[in-house]
């Protein structure tokens, strides 16, 4: 053999080992095929083993979570891997997880990219183990959940690179969350506990499971919805959806009172990146009173975060219109904002996110969820209207009512509301938001709205 060809034997000899030592392209196999060296358990005791080449995790009866979790912690990173589960058990990703001494007597907590072929298929949504539950429900962007395959491999990614945490389902984007609660951690692979002796036994099988860590480049944007919990904060990616800041964090540019040509002198404050309408006898608009949009929109989607007090009521209303003789609250469509728990008012159509006076919200799937939080806690709220006048009403997620502005079915419920005085009503084309006072204290933040 002369020298070119022992090179040409030689580099042909490295090129081929390369991807067996786990370095092609920047991957890394976090596991090796042959047993769980790297991992350790945590919490639960569900059976973890090597087989044929994979993880396989089974239930067991009488344990809580248990979590198959790296030995190293990683920061920023993409991750893919490939997963096998039965039919009707839970599971899920753990990654930038933690587990310390002081938090709950070690119990792993941190986000989590969920498993799910029930028929609620939520895989690939993003929850927040035992901390703040829920961040991205697959209700959200239900074409990620959909991607997942029953009774076959699924392949998952999931891609965190400074606050942005992404996750894609057999290469569907599944979820996008901007976050910025934990940086670092552990990943590792669950096993939920069972409560029907049935499910024990059931079982989830990994393979292919790979990193990377180094020359990281975000992958191109896609268009599903984002949750940014950065306060008052646009990213990049949100402003090229077309979404704006109604709210800045720190000044009351954009509003006005309804019925001042500047925004009133009392009765508002903000205070941390919140902006409150503070309590006074509970009455509507007899203290700040009302505030405004500058701006009149039409087709939009308009998102807040808000928080009750014990006992509030407010509402943030869109359709305003200024011409309407009312002696209280300007009038338009509102998306009631009311600590359901300690209310007085029974009236279905006036519970929380109702089409307020008209159309109760269902908020069954928003309890069953654990995705309901009641006054002193911070909820997300949406409203989507569409060019085709079909509007829709989101608490935490979830799609609660929907309706069409005009139909006859509206005017029907219209004509047996209070709204029945006012001719139109709810029918212009453009109208104000607006940001009640009902003389309870109740506070926004991360106001953002796009136009349709």
């Amino acid at each position: 053999m002369n020298n070119l060809t022992k090179f040409i034997f030689f580099a042909f000899s490295v090129c081929c080992t390369i991807p067996s030592l786990g370095i092609d392209g920047g991957w890394e196999p976090l596991f090796n095929g042959k047993n769980l060296e790297g991992w350790k358990q945590l919490n639960g005791k569900a059976k973890y083993e090597v087989r044929n080449g994979e993880i396989v995790g089974t239930t067991v009866s009488g344990t809580e979570n248990s979590f198959l979790t790296t030995e190293k912690n990683y920061s920023d990173f993409v991750l893919e891997l490939e997963l096998l589960v039965d039919e009707g058990m839970n599971s899920g990703i753990q990654f930038r997880s933690k587990s310390t001494p002081e938090y709950n007597n070690g119990r792993v907590h941190g986000y989590q990219c969920e498993v799910d072929p029930s028929s609620r298929a939520w895989s690939g949504g993003i929850y927040d183990e035992a901390r703040r539950g829920w961040l991205y429900p697959g209700t959200l962007n239900p074409a990620g959940g959909e991607a997942f395959k029953h009774n076959e491999w699924n392949k998952y990614r999931i891609e965190c690179i400074g606050h942005n945490i992404r996750t894609w389902l057999n290469g569907v984007p599944a979820a996008w969350l901007i976050d910025d609660m934990t940086s670092e951690g552990f990943i590792c692979l669950q096993v939920h506990s069972v409560n029907d002796l049935s499910d024990v036994g059931k079982q989830i099988h990994w393979r292919n499971i790979r990193i990377k860590t180094g020359k990281l480049k975000p992958s191109p944007a896609d268009d599903i919805f984002i949750v940014n919990l950065l306060p008052n904060n646009l990213s990049y990616a949100e402003k090229k959806q077309g979404w704006k800041l109604l709210f800045d964090g720190k000044t009351t540019s954009g509003w006005r009172g309804a019925n001042l040509t500047r925004f009133p002198g009392k009765g508002w404050e903000i205070e941390d990146g919140v902006l409150s309408v503070l309590a006074s006898d509970g009455t509507e608009s007899q203290n700040g009173g009302d505030i405004i949009t500058k701006k009149q929109y039409g087709a939009f989607e308009l998102q807040w975060s808000f928080m009750l007090t014990e006992g509030a009521n407010s509402g943030v209303k869109y359709f305003v219109d200024l011409g309407y003789d009312s002696k209280a609250s300007a009038i338009g469509l509102e998306f009631q904002l009311q600590d359901d728990i300690h209310s007085d008012d029974p009236k279905e159509s006036h519970v929380l996110a109702s089409l307020y006076d008209m159309i109760p919200a269902d908020l069954q799937q928003v309890k069953s969820a654990r995705l309901y939080r009641p006054d002193g806690k911070l909820n997300h709220a949406r409203i989507v209207v569409r060019s085709d006048n079909h509007v829709e009403h989101w608490l935490n997620g979830i799609k609660v009512l929907e309706y069409t502005r005009g139909s006859e079915e509206f005017k029907a419920l219209v004509a047996k509301s209070k709204y029945v005085i006012w001719p139109g009503f709810g029918q212009a084309k453009k109208g104000y938001i607006l940001l009640q006072d009902h003389g309870n204290k109740v506070s926004f933040s991360d106001i953002k709205i796009k136009t349709l």
